[in-house]
């Protein structure tokens, strides 16, 4: 188990490139995370979902996603409930109080999957969660020392050097740990380390001294990590660079779900795509606007309303602008969405931006497949995958923007420049993504997006092996 000190000190993505680095060597190695709390979901071959982070360690670790790899998945859909998802399916909306009681009898639901997990494996990296000390969670954990403790399991604890403060943050967990515990730890990963590693070595000395831990391994600063998926939306105008060419504006609404589906566009030398932050207007140079995925369609709605970016979206297209919405998004499209029985918030209605003659009404079926697809503009051929609550109906329909398999999804509006889709992943495709931005006015491009993710991978693995002894740390594994 890779234990953390906090939140986003790398233990995704340090998973991932040890995923990769055993797999290299011919290891039958998977990755696991008990309880994952995210709106970017990823759908499995099993035809659940899981979070994307451990989607991109499976795909590290040569595997299909499966539900085992992350059995407890929440999906915030406002600051105190969220969507319940075990074993990749959704089990009902509840309070962050409500979900507390419930976790210790989901711990055997997720030992399960572990066993699983496990059988005829001869490596699997568990993640855990946020901190692996916080005090006030123990009683319920199912994803840090409650489950190595339930599960038997050894730990390393992953310390952020980025940010400073790595001794403290380890005496800490130490400090906090009982006895039996700290036994479970057999050393300590500094991450994201910069310098020279000899001017570490008296905080080694004191990390030892003071817990016996010996310090395994300082992992450099990859800069691979910034090509792959993130697990959240917390840094999402990093990708940006004013002055490449086509700007494609995204409002950052609430609880965004699969901000990824828009990392290839990102990724294009000659595109701008610029998150729009609350407070500000939606930039008059944008030529595409793109409306994402998000967990509450009417939340959504509410937002871009309150923001003023209704108008500035009506107003956009007016001057001849484009408009894409991807799931939620294409809802949003629409004229309303209703939630008659409160699946996504309070019960009832809200106005849609009406520029495409569709309808939705969101009830409890979820939808989650994968999706072949051919783009009705080009031609060319699209995959990706469906994920969402609703049922859209309405004239717009019959005008639709893809084709997968020989049937109609999507809309475009009568003047071509509105399109909608509840296809996720549709921008990976790079004579799509080509063909699509040659349409919207850019240069257009055929790179592979996923080539890219490959590459980074593993420049992540090669850093990995380079810092640190991984058959010493295999040995630790049981």
């Amino acid at each position: 188990m890779v234990l953390g000190t906090g939140s986003d000190v790398g233990k995704s993505l340090s998973v991932a490139g040890l995923c990769r680095a055993y797999a290299r060597r011919g290891l039958q190695v998977a990755p696991f995370k008990a309880q994952n709390m995210s709106n970017n979901a990823a759908v499995t071959v099993d035809g659940g979902e899981i979070g994307r982070a451990q989607a991109l360690q499976a795909r590290a670790a040569g595997l299909a996603p499966t539900t085992d790899m992350n059995p407890v998945l929440l999906k915030p859909d406002s600051d105190v409930t969220a969507q319940l998802v075990v074993q990749g399916r959704v089990e009902g909306r509840l309070s962050a109080a409500d979900y507390q009681r419930l976790k210790p009898a989901l711990l055997p639901r997720v030992v399960e999957s572990l066993n699983r997990l496990c059988e005829g494996r001869d490596l699997v990296l568990i993640e855990g969660a946020g901190s692996g000390a916080e005090r006030y969670l123990r009683p319920q954990d199912i994803s840090n020392m409650g489950l190595a403790s339930a599960a038997d399991l050894p730990a390393v604890l992953l310390a952020d050097d980025s940010r400073g403060g790595v001794t403290a943050a380890v005496l800490g967990h130490h400090l906090l740990w009982t006895a039996a515990e700290r036994a479970r730890v057999a050393g300590v990963i500094v991450n994201k380390f910069r310098g020279d590693p000899a001017i570490f070595a008296p905080a080694a000395a004191d990390i030892r001294q003071a817990t016996g831990w010996q310090v395994l391994g300082l992992v450099r600063w990859s800069e691979a990590a910034r090509a792959l998926p993130a697990e959240d939306s917390l840094a999402l105008d990093q990708a940006r660079q004013p002055g490449r060419g086509l700007v494609i504006a995204v409002p950052e609404i609430p609880r965004l779900a699969n901000a990824c589906d828009l990392d290839p566009l990102a990724a294009e030398p000659g595109v701008d795509l610029h998150w729009v932050r609350p407070g500000h207007p939606l930039p008059a140079e944008a030529a595409v606007v793109v409306l994402p995925g998000a967990k509450s369609t009417r939340a959504a709605l509410e937002a871009l309303r309150a923001e003023g970016w209704d108008i500035d979206i009506r107003a956009h297209h007016r001057r001849g602008g484009r408009v894409v919405g991807i799931c939620a998004g294409f809802q949003m499209l629409g004229r309303r969405v209703t939630d008659p029985d409160g699946i996504e918030g309070p019960p009832g209605e809200t106005e849609g931006l009406g520029l495409l003659d569709i309808d939705t009404v969101i009830g409890p079926a979820k939808r989650l497949c994968e999706i072949t697809a051919t783009d009705a503009i080009s031609g060319t051929r699209v995959t990706g995958y469906e994920m969402h609550m609703g049922v859209t109906t309405g004239a717009g329909l019959a005008r639709p923007w893809l084709s997968p398999d020989g049937r109609p999804e999507g809309a475009l509006s009568p003047d071509g420049r509105v399109m909608g889709s509840y296809l996720h992943g549709i921008f990976g495709a790079g004579a799509f993504r080509a063909r699509w931005l040659q349409a919207m006015g850019g240069a257009g491009s055929a790179g592979d997006h996923a080539a890219r993710i490959e590459t980074a991978l593993d420049r992540l693995a090669d850093g990995i092996e380079a810092d640190l002894d991984l058959d010493a740390l295999l040995r630790l594994a049981h």
